[in-house]
């Protein structure tokens, strides 16, 4: 009995060991063959391999053109298109008003800023009414940040939406921290303008809070002359000459005796003919960096500026009136600052198509991912837009909001004021959520 177990186990031995020598020899003939080159085995790790090579060399709108082939995704186009709204009226009037390339859209929303504004100036008395200009000012205020919050800061950090499929965001946090440096340089740079221009002018500024840079409010004091209406613009300090404007025997207005014009005051309406004309500048590159973004961000960019240079354009008129210019004259050099925007859209042109962004969007891009910026995928050309947006929300708060902060020692006035003003921002506001909600 003991000799049988002990043949069994031999035999069991024998087996174990002839299967580890047909496991071994098939494991090395394997590994011989993927030495060789010639094996399956191989040619899947290449596979592999070259599938990873060949992923990391696409752009990534090329990346997004082989995600829509996923099931899924296409599952979700469609349901996005069954949902799909038509086209609202804004949008078509924004394709009239529009039709071009970036660059000529850019070109065209520059004159639309430009012109119409300075126009308006020919039907602008020179005794501008301060609540009126209060009133235009916060509804430029609202524009200006609803298309900052609204379109613009979306716009840097997520991008639009396509119109007939789904679209996938690929996070880069070191990007999006790059566009809040461009956000912040924006910011910072018109801080720098505003305080320059402060010091230009001994300290004091000319205070119509209003603009780029400079301010462009035109307060107003608190007392109201009883025989006449508070007219002219601010002076030096901020503060609005009254005159009185009394009625002759025949009803004839009473002509304002002639004064000289302080020097400081004319150095301060020349200041403000350079510093219109830099912020112009940076009009342009608002113009060109949101139409290169996309039309709709071009489009709402141009009706918030469209809206701000109206008081705008009026508080500097006044000032270079009240600086000793002529009506005629103080129109030619609202003209003559305008050439600034201009100026501003060719250079945001430039940038644009030597950045990268003129080209095919899976070249620009790639061309970042390749030469962006710290090892991202942003060129200097998308820098652009974060920079606006910086402009913007110092124009639309530090710039603007003290002015409308400002009260006089009448209570109800400053609260119907207060009321009219806040009604305005709202209105400024709501037009550009309307446009967002409806493109």
């Amino acid at each position: 009995m003991g000799l049988l177990m002990r043949n069994r186990r031999t035999v069991v031995l024998v087996m174990c060991a002839v299967a580890l020598v047909l496991f071994v020899g098939s494991a090395w003939g394997h590994a011989g063959g993927k030495c060789s080159g010639g094996s399956h085995g191989h040619r899947v790790v290449s596979t592999r391999r070259d599938k990873v090579a060949d992923v990391s060399m696409l752009s990534l709108e090329e990346v997004g053109e082989e995600l829509q082939k996923c099931e899924i995704v296409q599952q979700l186009s469609n349901l996005k298109n069954a949902d799909a709204a038509p086209s609202s009226l804004t949008t078509k009037i924004f394709g009239y008003l529009f039709p071009g390339s970036p660059a000529v859209n850019a070109l065209l929303a520059t004159l639309y800023i430009s012109g119409p504004p300075n126009f308006l100036l020919a039907l602008c008395p020179t005794d501008i009414n301060p609540d009126s200009l209060q009133v235009m000012v916060a509804f430029a205020v609202g524009g200006l940040l609803g298309d900052t919050l609204f379109h613009l800061l979306p716009e840097i950090f997520v991008g639009e939406g396509e119109e007939d499929r789904a679209r996938f965001v690929m996070v880069e946090p070191n990007r999006n921290l790059l566009l809040g440096v461009g956000i912040l340089v924006g910011f910072m740079v018109f801080v720098g303008m505003d305080k320059g221009l402060r010091i230009a002018t001994g300290g004091q500024g000319h205070s119509h809070d209003h603009g780029h840079g400079h301010g462009h409010g035109h307060k107003h004091g608190e007392e109201e002359e009883s025989e006449g209406r508070a007219t002219g613009v601010e002076g030096e300090k901020g503060g609005l000459k009254k005159r009185k404007g009394g009625k002759e025997g025949g009803g004839e207005v009473k002509e304002e005796e002639k004064k000289e014009v302080n020097p400081s005051v004319k150095l301060g309406g020349l200041l403000n003919m350079i510093a219109d004309f830099t912020h112009n500048i940076t009009d342009g590159l608002a113009m060109s960096a949101s139409f290169y973004a996309s039309p709709t961000i071009g489009a709402t960019t141009t009706v918030a500026v469209f809206f701000h240079e109206i008081p705008h354009e009026v508080g500097d008129f006044a000032l270079l009136v009240q600086s000793g210019f002529t009506k005629k004259q103080a129109m030619g050099a609202q003209f003559v600052t305008a050439i600034g925007a201009l100026l501003g859209t060719l250079i945001g042109i430039a940038i644009q198509e030597l950045g990268g962004n003129g080209a095919s969007s899976a070249d620009a891009v790639a061309m970042g991912m390749k030469e962006g910026l710290w090892g991202t995928s942003l060129t200097w050309g998308d820098m652009l837009l974060p920079f606006t947006a910086g402009t913007f929300l110092y124009v639309g708060t530090v710039a603007v909001i003290p002015e409308l902060l400002e009260t006089g020692k009448n209570k109800a006035v400053e609260l119907r004021k207060m009321l009219v003003q806040f009604a305005a921002i709202a209105a400024g506001a709501g037009i550009m959520l309307y446009i967002s909600w409806h493109d």
